[in-house]
């Protein structure tokens, strides 16, 4: 392991050791990184604050880094938690990390001890890929919490940067995430036009920064994990407010289109959402979003986002987004849906994923890849192409993690440079357009390959790998009983 890799793991591991022990204390992961994003960004100031940089962030000194430094015991809690109320006031990036803070350590022991651990590292020197893993770590290990919920903000990477890389961006346009939880999509984006193009002069990289990219997030506490990843990453400056509406999108008309849309919407039963209470919390309502540009008025959230994404899309706007198997084959709304996106884009590739790989369980997840396309009579899907990548393919989320190269043979059969001389394999499969609309409601869960576990007893998965295939399709199952039972109590 290189040197810089062993000081990331060093820094991400001593910062993680305290968990535990605060748990103990009754705080939970999530309220542990939001505490270490307020304290980090407070410490960056201060350094941003002396030379070599001597930039004013804007922190008022009464309420700068070494007043929490150098307090001890309640003198410390009392400061701290008046810090927060008054930085919440303060308008840009700061306003947006301290928006609606409170001090979730309450023994001003541990407060004291999160306090010195950070103290300790100094953030400005150490490069922007250094910082941004550390945070990025971080994210995943909240993530990977089950029991607190907060996998379903976190997107894998490697699915991720399969997706950029499948759209293949161009420098100079625009992106958009319409439920950005954590930021996953926006470093993937800013990684891959940056490395594609390397001769980006500085105004390029600037409206990149600031004009390039756009996101919502109906969770205040996950907006602000967003902002500190994108600031340690070095895509926003700290002077500035993130591109990040603390809304829930879906009861937004765009006033804008964009470019290319790459999201992951939040999973769930059809029959609810969230909502954001004035506390930042959610609380779970049934809700129906009467859009006037929806085809169909539904209370499935998945199919709204569907019909969302097309609306935030110019004409000839290109967008990647993960979507449940409901989606492919639900009657009613669904199926509305569905041949709509068939007659007015061009929904020209769809990736059957893998179970195993998300930390919110139970999901049985497809990536659509669809063009925009202007008004026409004729309809624009001529055909569609699917990969298979989730039969006889098993993954765990500690074992066998999905990872970049899982997804080379889908990219190579993708084709970006040329997505027109496709070739078909065992896994990929084209369907035109008229065998799709000829299936029972125009049903796009389609399958060819042979489960070979079924007959194939001898070679089995490893136990582990088993047990959380059961575990997956149980929760699955779950959720569609809750479904029914929802649409019952209806």
């Amino acid at each position: 392991m290189s040197t810089k890799k062993q000081q990331i793991v060093n820094i991400s591991d001593r910062i993680w050791s305290l968990c535990g022990y605060l748990m103990n204390a009754g705080v939970s992961n999530q309220d542990y990184l939001n505490q270490l994003t307020m304290l980090i960004f407070l410490k960056m100031a201060d350094e941003y604050s002396k030379p070599p940089h001597s930039r004013d962030i804007g922190i008022p000194k009464d309420y700068s880094w070494s007043t929490l430094t150098s307090r001890t015991g309640a003198d410390l809690e009392t400061h701290f938690t008046l810090t927060l109320l008054e930085l919440s006031k303060k308008k840009g990036m700061i306003g947006y990390i301290f928006a609606g803070a409170l001090n979730k350590i309450p023994n001003p022991s541990d407060l004291q001890r999160v306090v010195s651990m950070i103290d300790e590292v100094d953030w400005t020197s150490m490069d922007v890929d250094a910082k941004g893993e550390i945070y990025e770590s971080l994210l995943e290990r909240v993530a990977s919490d089950t029991k607190s919920g907060a996998g379903q903000y976190f997107t894998p990477r490697p699915l991720i940067n399969a997706m950029v890389t499948a759209l293949r961006p161009e420098i100079g346009k625009t992106m958009a995430d319409p439920a950005c939880g954590t930021g996953g999509f926006f470093l993937s984006y800013f990684s891959y036009l940056t490395d594609t193009y390397k001769d980006m002069d500085r105004d390029e990289l600037t409206r990149l920064k600031n004009e390039g990219v756009h996101g919502w997030e109906i969770v205040r506490e996950t907006a602000r994990l967003c902002a500190m990843n994108l600031l340690l990453h070095g895509l926003v400056d700290a002077a500035h407010e993130p591109p990040i509406d603390r809304v829930d999108s879906l009861m937004m008309t765009p006033s804008k289109q964009f470019d290319y849309v790459l999201a992951n919407p939040p999973f769930g039963k059809a029959g609810s959402t969230y909502v954001a209470t004035e506390s930042g919390t959610l609380e779970k309502e049934t809700q129906e979003y009467n859009r006037q540009d929806f085809w169909s008025t539904t209370n499935n959230k998945q199919l709204n986002f569907m019909q969302h994404i097309k609306t935030l899309l110019k004409a000839t706007g290109r967008a990647a987004v993960v979507l449940p198997d409901n989606v492919l084959f639900e009657g009613g709304a669904g199926e509305t849906i569905r041949r709509k996106f068939l007659e007015t884009t061009d929904l020209h590739t769809i990736l059957r994923l893998p179970t195993g790989i998300f930390y919110a369980q139970g999901v049985k997840a497809n990536i659509l890849f669809f063009d925009n396309r202007p008004a026409s009579p004729d309809p624009q899907t001529k055909e569609t192409w699917i990969y298979d990548l989730r039969t006889n393919k098993h993954f765990t989320l500690k074992t066998r993690k999905i990872a970049d190269e899982d997804f080379a043979d889908f990219l190579k059969c993708y084709n970006p440079a040329n997505r027109h001389t496709r070739k078909e394999s065992e896994r990929f499969k084209k369907f035109t357009r008229e065998e799709i609309l000829a299936r029972d409601k125009a049903n796009l869960d389609i399958t060819w390959l042979k489960d070979d576990s079924i007959e194939d007893m001898e070679n089995l998965p490893e136990p582990e790998v088993i047990a959380a295939e059961i575990r997956e399709d149980l929760a699955a199952a779950l959720e569609a009983f809750s479904e029914v039972e929802s649409k019952l109590e209806g």
